[in-house]
């Protein structure tokens, strides 16, 4: 379980799906027994004290769980989607354990992961690096040259993490329930730009995962973190 501060007060929590259930009763425990609302994004418990904890339900599992709040392209794309509403905590604990088959999009710089898994289990992946120059500290005319030279290797490696989704991901997205990207936003927002990944950026998440340069054991974290119950927690006021 980690944690997080969040904007506008309180703070994220990331909690294991199996482990749900357990969490609120340490909630109930410390803060008195909660009044439990259904929400577009999946629970709100709001305890005796007046601490409320908001429960998000994962990507996929109301079929376009926005997660946290979306921003941008994500706000456009989850506003798109119809989620299915939860009436009562195990209703919610039922629809975040549930196995589903979800696409991984990890990209920064020269460095792209993809994948399928179902449930934990990564089924498929694929990871693939490229040489991207880093920065200079010369001045003049060799800075601009080997910026030049730096954004040409971007544009060639984000170009073959493009294909690479293609080739691996393309063909599963009819079967996906969602596809959770992580890495560097304008990365992946490059990659999915290419027009023969529109169905796979239709089905694209508001949830970034925040991950360090993609490798097969990142890839595989990523499904953990991918699976996550997202809690805000916010104090009285």
């Amino acid at each position: 379980m980690s944690s997080r501060p969040a904007a506008g007060g309180g703070r994220w929590i990331e909690v294991d799906p199996a482990r749900v259930a357990r969490w609120v009763e340490g909630y109930a425990d410390r803060h008195g027994p909660p009044v439990v609302s259904p929400q577009a994004y999946g629970l709100l418990l709001t305890a005796g004290d007046g601490t409320t904890a908001e429960l998000h339900l994962p990507p996929g599992a109301d079929g376009g769980a926005r997660g946290e709040p979306a921003r941008g392209h994500d706000a456009a794309v989850a506003a798109g989607r119809a989620s299915r509403q939860v009436a009562d905590l195990p209703g919610f604990v039922d629809a975040a354990t549930a196995p589903r088959r979800i696409g991984l999009l990890l990209a920064r710089k020269g460095a792209v992961a993809v994948g399928v898994a179902v449930g934990g289990k990564l089924l498929t992946s694929k990871v693939d690096t490229r040489y991207v120059q880093g920065r200079t500290a010369a001045g003049g005319w060799s800075q601009q040259r080997f910026a030049r030279r730096r954004d040409n290797q971007a544009k060639a490696a984000l170009g073959d993490a493009a294909e690479l989704a293609v080739r691996l991901l393309l063909p599963e997205a009819a079967t996906l329930a969602t596809l959770v990207c992580g890495g560097d936003r304008r990365a992946v927002d490059t990659v999915l730009a290419d027009r023969r990944l529109a169905p796979l950026a239709a089905r694209r998440a508001a949830r970034l995962l925040d991950v360090p340069e993609p490798r097969h054991t990142v890839l595989v974290g990523a499904v953990t973190a991918a699976r996550a119950v997202h809690v805000l927690l916010r104090d009285p006021a």
